[in-house]
């Protein structure tokens, strides 16, 4: 289990130094999943050991979030201020998830009907 959380750090950590390297305007966590991404794609498997620290850091995900509403809440003034675009950026942002989500299922259910062939 360890290895895996390294394996998680160093992904992310590779994120941070490449957007921070080349100026990107992203979070480095999302550079670091996406090369996690690229790399399992090219192992071609999930290691085990990657698999059951993912599925427990997934089942805690609400304590992960406590930090980042604790951060929220301590400049509710601006938020209470600059509403606005929050809302839009929430809506937007459910409605985006709410889009990939349903192409990415049935992309899948094509896929599967197709190996059930």
């Amino acid at each position: 289990m360890i290895h895996a959380i390294a394996a998680l750090l160093v992904f992310q950590l590779l994120g941070e130094l490449i957007v921070h390297a080349l100026a990107l305007p992203l979070p480095g966590a999302l550079i670091g999943m996406l090369l996690l991404f690229a790399g399992l794609t090219w192992h071609g498997r999930v290691p085990e050991a990657l698999a059951r620290t993912g599925g427990t850091l997934l089942q805690h995900l609400m304590l992960l979030l406590v930090p980042s509403v604790a951060g929220v809440m301590m400049h509710f003034g601006r938020v209470a201020r600059e509403w606005q675009p929050f809302l839009i950026a929430c809506v937007v942002g459910a409605a985006v998830t709410l889009v990939v989500t349903a192409l990415t299922f049935q992309w899948m259910l094509r896929l599967r009907a197709k190996a059930d062939r």
